[in-house]
Formats: C-alpha cells, sequence, structure tokens
C-alpha cells in the first residue's frame, strides 16, 4: 500500500510516523515550515509507548501527483475545504480517502467532493499533541484507530491498511460496522468538548463543583439520545465506558478546550454544532448543548476582533 499522511501533526504525525517506522510506502503531504523541520531533525515522536526519529518523506502541495492507494484524512474540520483542495491531485485512478476528523459532518463533504465510493470510515482514539519544536508528543497508551467500509462490505483497500497497521504497535480495529463507532466517539466527543469549554476546565474541576456531573450527564445522555435517533444507539459497554470517563476525577479535557486555552480555532460547528442541529431535529433536549455552541461562537467572534 502507497500512503499519503495529510499532515504531520499530532494525529498524522504519530499514526503516519508509526506506520513509516514500521516501514510501510508513507509520504507526509506538509507546509513547506514543516517540511524544513521534519529534513533538519526527522519526524520526532515521545511517547510511552517508545520515542522515535523517523526519516519521513514528505511532499509539499505543489510537487503532489497521483500514484497513491490511500490519504489518511488527519485534518480539523474549519481546514477541510482547503485539505480537500490540496489532496486533490492524489485522488485519481483507485485513491480513497480514510477520514480521522472527530465528528460526522465531514462525510457529506468528502462524499460531494470525491465521490462515497471513495470516502472510507474512520476515527481514533489518542490524547496528542504538537510542541512549538515540532515534536509529536504522546501523553498516554492510548493510541486506537478503528477503520472500514461505510457500506460494511470487506474490500481489498481495507485488508492492505488493516494488514499495514498490523505491522505497528497501534491498537487498531478493523470494524464490521464503522458508522456505528463513530456515532458512539462522536456521543462521547460532543459531551466532553461542550463541557470542558463552557466551564473552561477538566473534568477533575467540573466533577468537584456541586453540578457538575449532573450537567455532564445532562449532555452526555442528550447525545445517547440523538444517536439513537439516528439509528445508532450507543453499546450498554460504550455508554458505561463513556459515563466513566466523563466523570472520574482527572485532568482530561477535550483538544477543544486546548484550542481555546491556546487562541486557536476551534471546531464549533463541526462537533458541538452538529448535534445541537440533530438534538433540535429530533425535540432532544439541547440545553448544554445550545450553551456551550454559543460560548464557543463567542470565543470565534471575539477571536476574529482580536480580543480571545
Amino acid at each position: 500500500m502507497k500512503l499519503l499522511v495529510l499532515g504531520a501533526g499530532g494525529i498524522g504525525g504519530y499514526f503516519g510516523g508509526r506506520l513509516a517506522q514500521a516501514g510501510v510506502d508513507a509520504t507526509f503531504l506538509v507546509r513547506p515550515r514543516r517540511r524544513d523541520q521534519i529534513a533538519s531533525n526527522g519526524l520526532v515522536i515521545e511517547s510511552p509507548l517508545g520515542n522515535a526519529r523517523i526519516a519521513a518523506r514528505t511532499v509539499v502541495a505543489e510537487e503532489l501527483s497521483p500514484g497513491y492507494d490511500l490519504v489518511l484524512f488527519t485534518c480539523k474540520a474549519y481546514d477541510l475545504d482547503s485539505a480537500m483542495d490540496a489532496i486533490a491531485p492524489a485522488m485519481a485512478g483507485g485513491c480513497a480517502v480514510l477520514p480521522l476528523l472527530n465528528g460526522l459532518a465531514h462525510l457529506d463533504r468528502l462524499d460531494a467532493r470525491f465521490g462515497a465510493a471513495k470516502v472510507m470510515g474512520g476515527t481514533c482514539q489518542i490524547n496528542v499533541g504538537l510542541a512549538p519544536d515540532g515534536t509529536v508528543r504522546h501523553m498516554e497508551p492510548l493510541n486506537r484507530v478503528l477503520f472500514g467500509e461505510r457500506d460494511r462490505s470487506k474490500s481489498a483497500r481495507a485488508q492492505a491498511f488493516a494488514d499495514a497497521l498490523a505491522k505497528t504497535t497501534i491498537d487498531s480495529t478493523w470494524s464490521e460496522d464503522i458508522l456505528q463507532d463513530m456515532w458512539e466517539k462522536v456521543a462521547f466527543l460532543a459531551a466532553l468538548a461542550a463541557t470542558t469549554c463552557l466551564f473552561r476546565g477538566n473534568v477533575g474541576e467540573i466533577m468537584a463543583t456541586p453540578e457538575g456531573k449532573a450537567i455532564v450527564m445532562r449532555c452526555f445522555e442528550a447525545n445517547v439520545a440523538i444517536a439513537r435517533a439516528e439509528g445508532h444507539a450507543p453499546r450498554p459497554q460504550i455508554v458505561e465506558w463513556a459515563r466513566e470517563r466523563l466523570t472520574k476525577p482527572g485532568p482530561q479535557s477535550a483538544s477543544m478546550l486546548r484550542d481555546m486555552e491556546a487562541g486557536k480555532p476551534v471546531e464549533a460547528d463541526h462537533i458541538v454544532g452538529h448535534m445541537l442541529s440533530l438534538a433540535r431535529k429530533h425535540g432532544i433536549d439541547d440545553t448544554v448543548l445550545a450553551m456551550a455552541h454559543t460560548h464557543l461562537l463567542t470565543y470565534e467572534a471575539r477571536r476574529a476582533a482580536g480580543r480571545a
């Protein structure tokens, strides 16, 4: 399999880096500054599962040409249009795209641009970020990728990607129902993002307040109801896992909160806003989602005005 990895930030740098480290034919589509970093220092990963410095192959958008089998698509939702433009030259022939974005709203836009037959389903679970010096910092052992065809078929491209992942230390699952997995993740993530951003605090800090647990659970239960109404009721064991992770005191927060604290753009509409629209579509309690979305949009307005 010839793999193109969009970006070499936290998610792309970690998963793409582990694939390259294992000998998979992987090329990273990056901006010129990131290319220079990697050329000078290698693709550096710091992880409890082992550090690495990888002589990664890179390409910039102006040099990209066809010939890839799969694009590992790891942008943020607010960069979706420019990211689709960037990978377009590689999408010729039989090349497919495997998005690892949070949420679900990107699938319709990828389908419209490249055709649904070329768009796989995927999600990941990892706590990772990119340091200013270009180091990919993996903060805890969790490093899981789930992927599959949205029509639940057993395709040759999914088999090839499964074979590539098997060479690595990545915890991977070739899902029999990837849309179910994606819905289960967004039910959890939208609650984590909504509440940690709304209260500007981590799970431990929210749980230390008198009403914190009840508010977080109100948001999560609304998300579960949305997933159920959309035909993807989360499985009981996933619901219990999510409840524990959302209420267990500790430093966990959403990456969206970290982006806010750093003054960066946020995926307000793509995750929280999308779930809010579905809550209203199905007549489900939208109280916490609406407050969180309003908070995020206010932040974005203040950021645009230079006051965030």
